[in-house]
């Protein structure tokens, strides 16, 4: 295991990490006061001083874990680049490249390694928490040129401690997958619980569970949606110019030959290729790809991080 984790949010994400790491590895910050409360009534170390938290995190050289909301990052980053400028720091934001620009603007790009564990509800805050939640998921550890060997290695492993499987790319390439196979996604699920809407009450008695699951995380809360979706613009502006002619293409062809043309068979050849790519038992890829170890600061650590990751492999730290 890793030593000391400070995280600094603890809604669904932070706080889930919060609780699978446990109150005696891991303390926190969060700005709300009943937040705060909660997360300290349920046994956890948890201030609304943040000030305080991050200097004790620096005394500690505890790993900084970035959990607020993109609109928030600033003013956190500020605090960390005043009180604790020289810590271990990475972040959960779901997008990348942004963060990145915001953590070298302020000179903390030294020990940074980006994250994104790819787990979630449509639920947030403490009472949506999980110790449970990055089990079996995904956690992206980034592979950025300037990243830092130690600082990765640490992150790697607490992604592996919570119960996750480690995949790594650069920010940018991450900003462009996740627009196709997240950020899309719910944008779809808002037009298709629109559409379902639209069809009244009959329609919404009929729905049964082609359109619960599609519209799943239309019940996250739309300030969340936004400021998961709207940072990584220009990736999902290309993803939804994909998908609006495939729709385009389908809705031209049944209206004037009655089929939905090749969408039906393209789109399912997509799904089982999905179905085949998901890991096997032991985090292993299917076909008995075993995960790359990789040694964080030997030569050529960062290429084999970003080979492995173009072709959606596991990867572990040595030791």
């Amino acid at each position: 295991m890793t030593a000391d984790v400070c995280v600094l949010g603890v809604g669904l994400i932070g706080g889930s990490l919060l609780r699978v790491l446990g109150p005696t590895r891991a303390f926190g910050w969060n700005r709300s006061a009943p937040t705060a409360s909660a997360a300290s009534e349920a046994g956890f170390d948890v201030s609304t001083d943040l000030a305080d938290t991050l200097r004790r995190a620096a005394r500690r050289d505890a790993l900084v874990v970035v959990g607020v909301p993109l609109p928030a990052l600033g003013a956190v980053l500020d605090a960390v680049a005043e009180h604790a400028p020289g810590v271990a720091l990475t972040d959960v934001v779901s997008v990348k490249g942004p963060v990145l620009d915001a953590v070298r603007a302020r000179g903390l790009g030294a020990r940074f390694v980006g994250g994104h564990p790819m787990a979630g509800t449509a639920h947030s805050g403490w009472g949506a928490t999980d110790p449970e939640l990055f089990r079996g998921a995904t956690w992206l550890v980034a592979a950025d040129d300037d990243a830092d060997p130690d600082t990765w290695s640490r992150v790697a492993r607490m992604a592996l401690d919570s119960g996750a499987r480690v995949v790594a790319s650069t920010s940018a390439d991450h900003d462009a997958a996740v627009a196709r196979i997240s950020h899309l996604g719910h944008v779809l699920a808002e037009a298709l619980a629109l559409a379902g809407g639209r069809g009244g009450d009959l329609a919404l008695a009929l729905a049964a569970g082609s359109f619960r699951d599609g519209t799943r995380v239309a019940g996250t809360a739309p300030a969340l949606v936004r400021a998961i979706c709207e940072p990584n613009r220009d990736a999902l502006v290309a993803a939804l110019d994909d998908c609006l002619a495939d729709l385009g293409a389908a809705r031209d062809s049944l209206a004037s030959t009655g089929t939905l043309g090749p969408l039906v068979d393209e789109g399912h050849r997509a799904r089982l290729a999905y179905e085949a790519a998901r890991p096997a038992g032991g985090g292993d890829a299917p076909g008995g790809r075993a995960a790359v170890t990789v040694t964080p600061g030997a030569p050529g650590w960062l290429e084999a991080l970003r080979e492995a990751g173009s072709a959606g492999r596991e990867v572990r730290p040595a030791g």
